[in-house]
């Protein structure tokens, strides 16, 4: 049974209930607006400024088109090629002729972006909804090309990045790297800034510690149970070579927490 695009997007924790699937080609201007189009060099911006300029004709565009908007690039006559996944957060602007949205890249089906290949069975319509694209038929997946490792001072990972590093086969290099450490680290609540200081040490490195927050949000911390990991920011505070003593690391640690206040203000309980 040939693969669809259906269990890539529900994967992806996409409902394609909820969700439009458009597919852009490279013209000199954008249809419905007159405004420049997109090219093969084209940027992301400038991909996002032209997704993000739609006809006010509710027969070329939805009046309340949906929340997520999977936007591939063709490919071909009877392709196309996944670009990114942007999320809809309203409309800013209406003259009558053309709607701006505020439309920001996610992260979602961010694994698959370029490579995903999928058929597209009807050449003149350029979007539809995610119900009916969910039936097309998926062509092809390119391996991924390696992510070079950031460095261990310009690591800051949301949730659904850390899971991606911790699955993901362009990712290797990252979790080989985090595998040859132990250390501090710092956990972010974006929803209201509340911080909390965390260690791996002994033979528990930084990527095992980190695994565990992939897998359940949570790490086993009751500080962090029944909190939303979603709105989560991993980063590093400072990194140890593994055979640094216990108590070293204990007292960085407690260093950190003193100096975040993350006992008094934030969430570690000690």
């Amino acid at each position: 049974m040939a693969l669809t695009l259906a269990p890539l997007l529900l994967d992806a924790g996409i409902d394609p209930a909820s969700a439009l699937v458009i597919r852009h080609a490279y013209v000199r201007e954008h249809e419905d607006s007159g405004l420049p189009g997109i090219h093969s060099d084209s940027t992301d911006a400038e991909i996002i400024a032209y997704t993000h300029n739609q006809s006010s004709d509710t027969k070329r565009f939805p009046a309340v088109p949906a929340r997520y908007w999977v936007v591939f690039i063709k490919e071909g006559g009877d392709q196309a090629r996944l670009w990114s996944v942007v999320e809809n957060r309203g409309e800013i602007s209406n003259d009558g002729i053309r709607r701006v949205f505020d439309v920001a890249q996610s992260e979602h089906m961010a694994d698959l972006r370029n490579r995903l290949v999928i058929g597209w069975r009807s050449p003149r319509t350029w979007w539809m909804n995610a119900t009916t694209a969910a039936t097309y038929p998926v062509f092809g997946i390119a391996d991924a090309e390696p992510i070079p490792f950031p460095g261990f001072d310009s690591l800051v990972l949301s949730h659904v990045q850390l899971q991606a590093v911790m699955r993901e086969h362009r990712y290797a290099s990252w979790r080989t790297t985090l595998s040859s450490v132990v250390g501090i680290y710092l956990i972010t609540d974006n929803r209201d800034g509340r911080q909390y200081v965390g260690k791996a040490d002994g033979a528990e490195s930084i990527r095992q510690r980190w695994t565990a927050y992939a897998t359940n949000g949570h790490g086993g911390n009751v500080e962090l149970r029944g909190l939303d990991p979603t709105s989560f920011q991993f980063s590093l505070l400072r990194v140890f070579d593994p055979a640094t003593p216990t108590r070293e690391i204990d007292a960085a640690e407690s260093h950190f927490k003193d100096a975040l206040g993350t006992r008094r203000h934030g969430l570690n309980r000690n």
